[in-house]
This record gives C-alpha cells, structure tokens and sequence, in this order.
C-alpha cells in the first residue's frame, strides 16, 4: 500500500495550501466507490478525488475536471451536494501516523467534516455534522461489526488504534530488540509489524539506507544505524520536507510505485507534488476514464446481444446446404423407394448407383422403419433444406446486419465524451429491442447535436456521433453533390464535406478521413483506409438499421486517427 501515513501527512499539507478558504462549487461521482470535489480556491479550480476503493483507497488532486460516471446518485452523494456544495474548506487534519485524513467544512446547516480512511479492505469516505454520521460510502452495521458500526445516526467512533511503537517514539534500543528477535527474517518485515505508519515500501526505503539492501536480514542489521535512517526520514516528515517521486515502470509503460521521500532503493523521478504522483500512478479519472462506469450496462447489453446474433449466425450456417447436398437427398429417397423390394429387415445400410456406370450412393437406413418411411424421411429432409436454401441466405443477411449495428452501437459508446452521447446509445438499444429487464432511465440530458468543423477556408465538415446522426446526415442533412466519408469496413460515424459550389481540395478530403478514422473503431490506429464517394452514391439500406447504407463509386484514402 503505498497511500500510507506519510503519503497522507504530504497530501494533507498539499491540500492545505492549494485548498483553505476555497469554496466547494460542484460534487460528483466518478463511479460507485468515489467521489469527487470542484473547489474553487486562489482564482483557481481544483479537482479534487476521493476515492474508498480496496486496492487503489486515495485522496489527491487531478488535472482535470471530474465527470459524473454513475447513473443514479448514492445516498452519500446526495447528501454531500446539499450539505457541502456551496460550503467553504476551512480545515484539513490527519490524525498522528494514521491513513486517515478528515475536511472541515464551513456552510449553511453548520460545522461538517468530510473523513476519507484510505485503508485497503475497510476504506470509507464519512459525513459526520457534530461528531454524528450524516450518511457514508459504505454501511457497516452491528451485524458485521459489533465494535465499530457505521451508520448515519450514529455517533462517529473512530478505527481502533493501532497497537504499535509510534515512530517518533522510538529508541535504537527498541528497534536493536525488534531486529534481534526475528532472526533471519526480512528486516522491512519487522519494521512493518512494530512500527505504526509504516508501509512495506517505506520500511523498504529504510532499510535500504541502512544497509544498501531492501531486503538484507533481521539479523545482520545494527539497531542504531537503522533507528538513525528512519529517524531522517522521521525528521523530513516533521519537518514537511517532502520529495515527491515516481519509478516508471520502463517495459510497461506507467509508473511501478510513488511516493512522498526519495525512494533511494529504486530508480526514480522527482515529480511536482504528490497528488502529480498518485494520479500519474493511479490514472485520474478523466477524459476516456470519466464514463467508464456508466458505459458498463450498456456495454454488458451490447455483448450479451451480440453473443445472441452469434448464436443464430452459427445455427443458420448448420442449417445452410449446399445445391448439391440437397440433390443428394433426393436421389437418396428416390433409390430406396427403387430397390426398397431387395432391402433386408434390420438392415441399416445400403449402396446402389443412381446412375448406370455412376458411383454408388450410400445411404443410412433406419432398421426401425420400412423402405419407404425411410424414403419419405429422405423427401422431408430434401423439401426442408430446399426451402432453408431460399430463406438462410435472407435470414444471414439479416443477421449479419444486425451483428453490424451491435457492432455500431459499441463504437458509439466507446466513443461517448458526455452524459448525453451514453444516454443516445441507450435510447437506440431500447427502440432497437436490444435492452434486457427493465427499461433503464438514465440521466435527463439533452441530446448532442451533430459535430460541425469549419475548416481555415470554410468548408464545413459535419461528423455524426451515433447511428441515429449517421442516418440524419445522409438522408436530410445533406445534398447529392455533398462529399460522403467514412472509415472502410468499420463501425464508426458517418463524415460528410457540404459542397457550396468550389471545389473541394484534397486537404479538406484529408481532414474530413482524419475526422472519420478518428470517430470510428479504427480510433488509435497508426493508419486507417477510408472511403470517399459523393454522397449521391449512398443510400440507406431497404429495412436496415439506422446508419446502415450502400455506396459505390468510392475512391478510398489511408489516414492516420491520432
């Protein structure tokens, strides 16, 4: 765990002088297990992040604006907007060695505080007005707890402390007595277990400037000269001398550990501030992240549909006989009813030539039935397959259609930037029949409108952003001598350059492909071909989908979508 209790002492101060006095303007859920705050401090926003979930528990700043990922509010979250929105931070305290950190807040009911305990498996984020419980993340009654329940109305009790030295309680004796009753164990070991507020990459870091070895034994440390390296560390922490760092992780790209000191025993880069560290280690939630947990039900009804449209694909391709199969079957049942006379009781297997000098035919007999229930069997099966000939290749077509526009609507909702963009996708599963169990009621949001570039000379490219705009676009918001422009072979929007009666030049062509690479399930993509045709040339497909066409005539440009 590496959001430990010195990790928190430097958010705290962090916190403390971008955030005092600063007003809480917007709160929001990024998903279930967060939530985060919109502060307004030193002519500045600030973005908050809080965050109880058990292997990523955090509290720092983030770069950028937090967006609402969950579709319907929780409790807290609800609770938090009426009490904290509008209020003003006016304290930030962490209680001694513990990963705990607690915001006061100053508003219209009174005196809040708002506690984040970043701690693995119990992590909670806690309102409390006057040391009782408004409401909090997770509900913990006396059932699962009968120690310490977390309940609104209850009084706010906090973890049991721990039953541990404090560091800066520490003598080398203690430490000397700690080393020599483990033995050969691991020394950052000991010092986790005795020591309170140490983490094993911090004892690590200890050990290390003991002896040049995170990982060197109990035993073959001096007490002394590992009471004097954690008491550096100690005096740095109480001395608010912080170096921030991270060690990137080189083959994987990302970053393998942070934290608040140099990390000595790795290879490690400064950064600017610890919130920089946590959200360049844990990813802040922004951009592609935001949605993530409001894309989830969409996402899990698009592919239990598709595995359905897979299903059928499958059972019409079994279904599916070639001419000859079925001629097959014919002459099978025209041989029984021949040669029937000479077919012996029990008999479940026979050979004649359909044609003098031809092969011979084999045919399976049923012992149970007569020559000519046998041949009639062989009849219904030829008349079934005859008709399975006609009605499979309409009944694939179909199907495969409908695999295309699943295969659009995830597209669509992969690119989703907003509330409104998911809540389009959702509509159009509805409508299509796609949504399973209860219809889903989203967020009230306003419909996005269509993307419109005007490019330096003033053409004007308009980019859908779902299947319902691809529709729009081809057939009303667009003319014959129009350009149409589209990713080739992939789900993606639809790209259309109006023609206002010059000459359209290939760089506009270009910027528009660009445009249709980067909106299509092409995304990221070194390079992508696309299609280019007038926009005469495409018509929607005769009882598809929204967004489904055909076109001819296209000449096709290679783009990259970065």
């Amino acid at each position: 765990m590496y959001v430990d209790s010195v990790t928190i002492a430097a958010l705290a101060d962090e916190l403390k002088s971008a955030l005092i006095d600063g007003r809480v303007q917007d709160v929001v859920a990024p998903d279930d297990l967060s939530v985060g705050f919109e502060i307004y401090a030193g002519h500045h926003r600030h973005y908050l992040l809080i965050n109880a979930a058990a292997k990523s528990a955090r509290c720092h700043l983030v770069p950028e604006k937090l967006r609402r990922g969950v579709e319907h509010p929780s409790p807290l979250l609800l609770r938090l907007k009426k009490v904290i929105e509008g209020a003003r931070l006016v304290g930030i305290e962490q209680p001694p060695w513990e990963r705990i950190i607690a915001l006061d807040f100053s508003g219209e009911i009174g005196d809040t505080r708002l506690i984040a305990e970043l701690m693995d498996q119990r992590s909670n984020i806690i309102l409390t007005l006057e040391g009782e419980i408004m409401d909090c993340l997770r509900r913990i009654g006396p059932g699962e707890n009968r120690v310490r329940t977390i309940m609104p109305g209850k009084p706010y009790v906090p973890p049991p402390s721990q039953q541990k030295d404090l560091p800066d309680m520490l003598t080398p004796g203690l430490v000397t007595a700690f080393l020599a009753q483990a033995g050969d164990r691991p020394a950052w070991r000991v010092l986790v277990e005795r020591i309170a507020g140490i983490s094993p990459l911090l004892a690590r870091e200890i050990i290390y400037r003991s002896c040049e070895d995170a990982e060197a034994p109990a035993f073959d440390l001096s007490g002394k000269i590992v009471h004097d390296a954690l008491k550096t560390l100690m005096d740095d922490v109480a001395a608010h001398r912080w170096q921030p760092c991270v060690v990137p992780a080189e083959e994987e790209g990302g970053y393998r550990a942070f934290a608040a000191y140099a990390l000595t025993h790795r290879t490690y880069t400064p950064i600017d501030g610890i919130s920089a560290a946590m959200a360049a280690y844990f990813g802040a939630p922004v951009k592609d992240q935001a949605y993530a947990a409001g894309k989830k039900p969409l996402q899990a009804q698009i592919e239990a549909a598709d595995k359905r449209i897979q299903r059928k694909l499958a059972a019409l391709e079994r279904e599916e006989a070639t001419a000859e199969d079925i001629e097959m079957l014919r002459k099978q049942g025209e041989l029984l009813l021949a040669y029937g006379p000479t077919i012996r009781s029990g008999q479940n297997f026979f050979q004649a030539q359909y044609e003098p000098g031809g092969p011979l035919l084999s045919i399976e007999i049923d012992p149970t039935l007569t020559p000519v229930e046998n041949a009639n069997r062989c009849f219904e099966r030829y008349d079934k397959a005859k008709r399975a000939a006609a009605d499979v290749p309409k009944l694939r077509e179909a199907a495969e259609q409908e695999a295309a526009y699943l295969a659009q609507m995830a597209t669509d909702l992969d690119l989703a930037e907003s509330w409104p963009e998911i809540d389009a996708v959702r509509e159009q599963l509805q409508q299509a029949g796609y949504w399973q169990g209860e219809k889903a009621r989203g967020p009230k949001s306003g419909k996005p409108g269509i993307r419109r570039i005007t490019t330096a000379d003033g053409f004007v490219i308009l980019v859908g952003r779902n299947a319902e705009q691809n529709h729009v676009l081809v057939t009303e918001k667009s003319k014959p001598g129009d350009l149409w422009v589209h990713a080739r072979g992939r789900p993606g929007s639809h790209v259309i350059i109006r023609n206002d009666g010059r000459p359209i030049p290939e760089e506009v062509i270009r910027r528009a492909a660009e445009l249709a690479a980067l909106y299509s399930a092409g995304r990221g993509e070194a390079a992508v071909e696309v299609d280019v045709t007038d926009r005469r040339y495409v018509r929607p497909i005769k009882g598809g989908r929204p967004g489904q066409v055909t076109y001819k005539n296209e000449r096709v440009v290679t783009v990259k979508s970065k």
